[in-house]
């Protein structure tokens, strides 16, 4: 069904959905209007359709939030679900070793989507949130995955704009290609400050029974001469999610 200006039902729905985000969870349905571009009247009809069905609820000062339903349905079906029951334990096993940040990440678009994250309270600072995203060439774990992504993707991204997180992420795209090989040929990528000053990603490639890349597993501590030790233990649970793929 379309509307009267030729945009279906479901594109606007769409529209509402895409308001929310880690940054943005409860809206009053003035803003909500405003942010989806839909008139007051359109989108306070459509979020009380939402609402009755649980893909939105209502809070008791009446801002609105995605539902549990939809969150219920989104869990239950996701494609990424096996891929992150099969990586757990090794992340639990390598978060107890690392003691800080352990993250699991798979390409998506132009950007690496964060499946899972273990921290712990006294963790150094990130960004990373469970279903968040970040650029593939300023985070360790996008920088694995652009590493072994198609040719046409890399220099899509290499053609940028390269967004500057700190003076340290790479905007070079001559500089960045060659990274990219390095990590190719080393097997890790270890960002120093690129996303935090304080901070360090180290990420390695997840490989499914074929040796394709299928996600990025990583971890975010200190900025300091120690980061680098992390990489053996790193190493050693991506090697056990990709055998435990195989079976």
């Amino acid at each position: 069904m379309k509307t009267a200006n030729g945009e279906s039902v479901l594109g606007r729905v769409v529209r509402i959905f895409e308001v929310f985000g880690s940054e943005v969870t409860a809206l009053g349905v003035s803003e909500l209007a405003r942010r989806a571009d839909l008139h007051v009247a359109t989108a306070s009809r459509l979020v009380e359709r939402l609402v009755g069905y649980g893909w939105l609820q209502r809070d008791e000062d009446r801002k609105v939030r995605i539902g549990v339903r939809l969150w219920e349905l989104a869990a239950r079906a996701s494609p990424t679900l096996p891929l992150r029951e099969t990586a757990m334990p090794f992340m639990e096993d390598l978060h107890a070793v690392v003691g800080h940040h352990t993250q699991l990440g798979v390409l998506e678009g132009d950007e690496v989507l964060f499946l899972e994250r273990l921290s712990s309270r006294k963790a150094v600072i990130n960004l990373t949130r469970i279903a968040g995203r970040l650029p593939l060439h300023a985070s360790s774990s996008g920088q694995v995955l652009l590493a072994f992504a198609p040719a046409e993707l890399q220099q899509r991204i290499l053609d940028g704009p390269l967004r500057a997180y700190t003076p340290a992420t790479p905007t070079d795209p001559k500089k960045l290609r060659t990274r990219l090989a390095a990590i190719r040929r080393d097997g890790y990528a270890l960002c120093p400050g690129y996303i935090d000053e304080a901070a360090t990603g180290i990420a390695v490639p997840v490989r499914a029974p074929d040796g394709e890349v299928v996600a990025a597993l990583g971890v975010v501590v200190p900025n300091d001469a120690n980061a680098r030790m992390q990489v053996p233990a790193l190493r050693a649970a991506a090697l056990g999610i990709s055998r435990s793929l195989i079976r």
